[in-house]
């Protein structure tokens, strides 16, 4: 493998890991939505 490919190998494993960490933390940090409870209306 030449050093052209181990480059665009490396930025694009980078880019999609950056992209996945950002969502992962986007969705752990969201606020929690308040859903009504069917059970405890019986």
């Amino acid at each position: 493998m030449n050093s052209d490919a181990l480059m665009m190998m490396v930025a694009a494993e980078g880019i999609i890991a950056i992209v996945t960490i950002y969502f992962f933390v986007k969705v752990m940090t969201m606020p929690k939505k308040k859903e009504p409870d069917s059970y405890s209306e019986n």
